[in-house]
């Protein structure tokens, strides 16, 4: 894979297409702020009871907008996710990176990603035809624009994980963290949460 920047066109966007576009990048940028700084065993561990990883949720959103907004809507993928090909993603295999894939392999995987998702945007009207093939038959055709909406909502939630769990590793929060206010500021912010939850022992 390349190490350029996707070529994707979406300067172009005007509207609804313009505002998806936008939502969407910021879900990613933020995604991938989650990493910085860390090592490879932060970024790969489990840091819930069901294994919730930080580039693991990077895997499964490359897999997600390739997915959605490419092979559903007859533009397939540039390129072969291994593990759609060998049926191991229905056993959760999109969502943790074996020792084998580097932490540059699935972040440009990723970048590849979002530059066909981006293409798909500037190439397709919103109310193109989709069929998801593996959605149930009686609601397996939709259109693009709902796809659209469905990963701009999966990503955004899916960097809201990445910032909690970066969270808990190392105590440093959202983008906006530092704007919000300094440490003391916080220390008393969470002292007055947990006084109010106090009340409820």
């Amino acid at each position: 894979m390349s190490d350029d920047p996707p070529l994707t066109g979406t300067s172009a966007l005007t509207g609804l297409k313009a505002d998806l576009h936008r939502y969407l990048q910021q879900g990613r940028d933020s995604l991938l702020r989650t990493l910085d700084g860390l090592g490879e065993y932060d970024i790969r561990r489990p840091l819930t009871p069901s294994g919730t990883n930080l580039l693991g949720l990077v895997k499964h959103l490359a897999g997600v907008e390739l997915g959605y907004l490419g092979n559903s809507v007859g533009r397939p993928a540039p390129i072969t996710l291994p593990w759609e090909e060998d049926g191991s993603v229905w056993q959760s295999a999109d969502l943790w990176a074996t020792a084998e894939q580097s932490r540059d392999y699935l972040l440009d995987l990723y970048r590849v990603a979002w530059g066909h998702s981006d293409a798909s945007l500037a190439a397709l009207p919103l109310d193109a035809p989709a069929t998801v093939s593996w959605w149930p038959a009686e609601r397996r055709s939709t259109t693009f624009g709902s796809l659209v909406v469905r990963v701009v909502a999966e990503t955004a939630q899916h960097a809201g994980h990445a910032e909690i769990l970066r969270e808990s590793l190392d105590g440093r929060g959202g983008r906006d963290h530092d704007a919000v206010g300094d440490d003391a500021w916080w220390e008393r912010y969470v002292a007055d949460i947990q006084r109010a939850a106090n009340a409820f022992r």
